[in-house]
């Protein structure tokens, strides 16, 4: 049971009666312990509105509800606060043990494209795609353990100007002689020489342009070639999601080439639609008032390039029209950089004057900030070249090591790695996934691999620690019912309940941070209830170990839903 949700269901019930028409009754969960455990503040505009004294309209809700489940107390001008009976938090926990879904309530399914990760496939992953891919994994974590029917969009890089360079840069290589190799770091060179030479050498950056030209026209030369470090790249990528732990999967896989027939359709579909598609310098370009350069001037959604190609504008809008008349979508969300703000909200708008995003659809950007130094700058390395996800990871789990090794000197070398690899990756992801999912973060090794404070390892150190707590009992099975009498179990069973608020919270703005703050204030209250409550020796220790098993649970499968990994000790 979504608590909130039954709480605000009643009251708004209630006001609504009163009023005469639909009031909300704005429950939220209080948030000093004064307060009760709940609000109800939705009196006070049902009083402007009615214009009668707010508190006395709420003691007239209150004279309508059940006092059965909870007690309430009037507060200031109107507000109404709420204590829920220690019986009826008993209660719903043990329905809660029963429960697979640890009270959440199943979805009616909806089609929910994931746009995310996305990394461009002419260099490998590096830590730029840190963000996008575990904001959009946990994303889609999230919404499938609700059942909702989703799909994931890998829109890997492997089309465009980049790989224009690349080719003509390998041209020119073999043209003197030199051997070619399509092994990923060699690629990875020629990428980066391609790129300087773009930038310097006109001659260089045309015969580049007519690259991208001969590949989006099927020159089969360009496509043999391309295709060889496609697959290279596309190995690499699927190494690092899987060491990561991302559900991505080659099949997730469309990328900006599947869209290359669909490109002249979307010029001429554009061209039929009247004034909106428009020759600008040889190029044809949309325009739309609401989008304005710094002096004022409309900026261009260019569709296709002076030269006939196509640039990302096409390939996004192909992509739209994709997910929209063939995979039927119902949600689109683009799990995307800040930096891409202004070019997806031309996307959406050119998409929605073209059809190819219906009214009843929501396209949606999630964009994310960057990583950090600590001095503030960029995450790169001392020569300014980005940072290699696969070389963060590996990081991550040799520090790993070495804190488990000190913490837990007596394991085997083979559970010590074991242990590390989790604690590592999960150190990573939750450092990431912890914080507001719209600002920029330092990384920090030590703050992320630290036992103490809001991090991975001292969520799965909590759950370890409950596991430790079955091993000492020495017990078969678990039979009984919880039953509440301290201020900490109760406290903490509360927590427990307010787990699907904290899904439902999650989804609102798609902050991952949230489910990550719950979970770190659960096992805060577990600290507290376990120093105050005896477990094995109490009175009652069935009732405790349930608690302890619902705690354990609900940290399991959060940090599952986060994509972190939890072990049985550490």
């Amino acid at each position: 049971m979504n608590i909130k949700h039954f709480l605000d269901h009643s009251f708004t019930e209630s006001l609504t009666d009163l009023a005469g028409s639909d009031t909300p009754g704005i429950v939220k969960q209080a948030q000093r312990a004064e307060f009760g455990h709940y609000q109800a503040n939705g009196v006070m505009a049902a009083a402007k509105k009615l214009k009668t004294n707010p508190r006395e309209l709420a003691q007239q809700v209150i004279s309508t509800l059940n006092p059965e489940i909870f007690t309430t107390k009037i507060a200031g001008p109107g507000f109404i606060n709420i204590h829920l009976h220690t019986s009826f938090i008993a209660g719903e926990l043990n329905k809660l043990h029963e429960d697979q879904l640890l009270g959440v309530d199943p979805v009616e399914p909806t089609k929910i494209v994931v746009d995310y990760s996305a990394p461009n496939l002419a260099k490998e992953m590096h830590v730029g795609h840190l963000r996008s891919t575990a904001i959009g994994d946990a994303i889609v974590r999230i919404l499938e353990f609700l059942g909702q029917d989703v799909i994931r969009a890998n829109h890997v890089g492997d089309w465009g100007a980049q790989f224009g360079s690349i080719l003509a840069y390998m041209d020119r290589l073999s043209q003197a002689g030199e051997s070619l190799s399509t092994e990923l770091k060699d690629l990875e060179k020629f990428y980066k020489a391609a790129s300087a030479l773009f930038k310097t050498d006109d001659e260089f950056a045309d015969i580049a342009r007519s690259y991208v030209v001969r590949l989006q026209g099927g020159d089969p030369k360009c496509l043999e070639l391309w295709q060889q470090f496609i697959d290279e790249s596309i190995h690499h990528s699927q190494e690092v999601y899987n060491k990561f732990d991302i559900t991505l999967t080659r099949g997730d896989i469309r990328a900006e080439s599947a869209y290359n027939d669909d490109l002249p359709v979307i010029v001429q579909e554009l061209s039929e639609i009247q004034e909106l598609l428009v020759e600008n310098e040889g190029a044809k370009c949309v325009f739309f008032d609401e989008f304005k350069g710094k002096d004022d001037k409309p900026l261009p959604a260019i569709i296709q390039k002076s030269d006939g190609g196509y640039p990302y504008m096409a390939t996004d809008l192909a992509a739209a029209r994709y997910r929209t008349r063939v995979l039927n979508a119902d949600k689109v969300l683009y799990v995307v950089g800040g930096e891409q703000l202004l070019h997806l909200r031309q996307v959406f708008a050119v998409g929605r004057a073209a059809g190819y995003i219906r009214d009843n659809q929501e396209f949606k950007h999630l964009p994310f900030g960057m990583i950090l130094k600590s001095d503030g700058s960029r995450f790169k390395t001392r020569d300014g070249a980005e940072v290699k996800l696969i070389d963060v990871l590996n990081e991550a789990i040799d520090r790993a090591f070495v804190l488990v090794s000190d913490k837990n000197p007596s394991l085997s070398e083979v559970e010590k790695q074991e242990i590390a690899n989790v604690v590592g990756l999960g150190a990573v992801k939750y450092a990431e996934l912890s914080k507001n999912r719209t600002t920029d973060y330092i990384f920090d090794w030590d703050t992320m691999l630290s036992f103490e404070g809001n991090t991975a390892p001292y969520l799965q150190y909590a759950y370890t620690r409950i596991r430790s707590i079955f091993r000492r009992a020495s017990l078969d099975s678990l039979e009984g019912k919880i039953e509440l009498a301290e201020e900490a179990e109760i406290r903490l069973g509360l927590k427990l309940l307010q787990f699907p608020e904290a899904i439902e919270s999650t989804l609102d703005d798609y902050q991952a941070n949230v489910l990550c703050n719950y979970l770190y204030e659960l096992s805060g209250f577990f600290n507290t209830f376990y120093e105050q409550c005896p477990v094995l020796n109490s009175e009652n220790p069935t009732s405790r170990l349930l608690i302890c098993e619902l705690t354990a649970r609900v940290l399991k499968q959060g940090l599952n839903l986060l994509g972190i990994t939890t072990v049985e000790q550490m």
